[in-house]
């Protein structure tokens, strides 16, 4: 699973969903040679498959980070590009009901149980966010029309989460609880230095460092979970120490 998907993917735990990574669905379809038309199978990949009791979720998930981003006309198929194709679970008709078909038999629901979403790191423009989402809110399939999700949606939803106290091994929940943690521990060292001032008692003979803000030697949404693990494990140490530093001091 890659990063991004990693943070969606929690974002749908918070759903009750249990999330799945990519599966690919083989669907039948019409193939045009000269004069005869042939029916073959292709496979089509889901980059993740959530499911609960009640319904099943099919999404294509876009980080599109370093990039121009997600465009409408090709989520709609028509921008006439190669980026067309990226989206075609969403924007072909007989691909998108060869998927429902498929997934309806594989995992036992009904059609009508079944959603499909898109999940966006970043589009090329606000105008751009809203053409797709008024054109997926006019595709129906399944269980309705097409859901769009953007990165400040999901990164609230994972920001809940990680408010949480309960431990999960998860790496980009991991990162946005160092991240948290730093800015809390900041805070608190700052109050504690004022703190003394006021007494007008004399500052620690070595003072903390002031801490710079935390940035990932990396991009999140791009990189592999063991490189997070590790950052976020340095970071969690380094607090670690200095705190005991802070109360050896005191």
């Amino acid at each position: 699973m890659e990063a991004f998907e990693s943070f969606v993917a929690l974002a749908m735990e918070t759903e009750g969903l249990v999330v799945s990574e990519a599966v690919k669905f083989k669907v039948a379809l019409k193939t045009k040679k000269k004069d005869t038309v042939e029916i073959q199978e292709h496979g089509y990949e889901v980059d993740l498959v959530a499911a609960r009791a009640d319904k099943l979720v099919l999404a294509s998930v876009k980080s599109f980070f370093g990039s121009q981003g997600v465009k409408a006309k090709e989520v709609a198929g028509i921008a006439g590009t190669v980026g067309d194709s990226g989206y075609k679970m969403l924007n072909r008709p007989e691909v998108r009901d060869g998927i429902l078909a498929e997934a309806a038999k594989a995992y036992g629901y009904k059609p009508e149980q079944i959603e499909f979403r898109l999940y966006v790191g970043h589009f090329n423009s606000v105008p751009q966010e809203l053409a797709t989402r008024e054109w997926c809110e006019s595709q129906f399939v399944g269980a309705g029309p097409i859901k769009v999700f953007t990165v400040d949606e999901i990164v609230d939803v994972v920001k809940e989460k990680a408010a949480s106290k309960t431990y999960l091994n998860n790496p980009a929940l991991v990162a946005l609880k160092v991240l948290q943690e730093a800015e809390q521990y900041t805070a608190k060292k700052a109050k504690y230095l004022a703190d003394l001032e006021s007494k007008g008692k004399p500052k620690p003979k070595r003072p903390a460092a002031k801490m710079a803000l935390l940035k990932p030697p990396f991009d999140l949404a791009t990189a592999d979970r063991h490189e997070v693990l590790v950052w976020a494990a340095q970071i969690v140490d380094k607090f670690k120490k200095e705190i005991s530093n802070v109360r050896a001091r005191d």
